[in-house]
This record gives C-alpha cells, structure tokens and sequence, in this order.
C-alpha cells in the first residue's frame, strides 16, 4: 500500500517544492491570468512559465479555459486557495523564526 501512495504524494509535495510554481500560484492566488500576463509579472520566460503550468494542471493546482485564442488559467479555488491559506498561516506561526535564526546567523550575529 505504501508504494501506491508514495507516488502522489510525490507528485503533490513535489510541484510545491518548486520556486516558479510557488510563484505561479501566488499570482493566480490573486486571480486568473493567461500566459503573457504570468510573463509580465514574473522574471522567467514563457517557455518556462508554460512548462511549470502543464505541472500544475497535472496535479489539479490549477485549470484553464479557453478565451478566444488565449488560454486563462485559475486556481483551484475548491483544494489549493484553502491549502495556500493554511500554509501562510502555518509559515508565519511556526517557520519565520527559523528564517530569522538564519539570517542573523548569516549577519554575524546571535540569538
């Protein structure tokens, strides 16, 4: 049973563990855009913005509709909109303080 499910979790943690998608979903979190607009907002370019949606869409992170001859992507508002908040509020609380240990451990100075 364990082999069944590494699979998707892998999957799942493995399209979050990614900068460009993160950032992705962080504009789409905002609402929906199509590919030129997400190139606009971000520093990497098309290719690699369409990629990391077609792993999105894989995964169910996002959908897409087709408006005329562009493409409009949304995120999942049903799974991943509640799971983003979760997250943020979960980062905030609990990983923040590590991130700041770091830094002052990087500035030479100590806790």
């Amino acid at each position: 049973m364990k082999k069944i499910l590494k699979q998707p979790y892998q999957q799942f943690f493995g399209t979050l563990a990614n900068q460009v998608r993160i950032d992705i979903i962080e504009i789409l979190n905002t609402g929906e855009q199509n590919v030129s607009k997400l190139t606009k907002q971000l520093p990497y370019d098309q290719s690699t913005i369409s990629h990391n949606l077609s792993r999105l869409l894989e995964c169910g992170f996002v959908s897409v509709k087709q408006n005329g001859v562009e493409r409009v992507y949304t995120l999942n508002t049903k799974t991943i909109k509640p799971l983003l908040e979760l997250m943020h509020n979960h980062m905030h609380t609990y990983c923040r303080h590590v991130v700041m240990k770091r830094r002052m451990k990087t500035h030479g100075s100590h806790i």
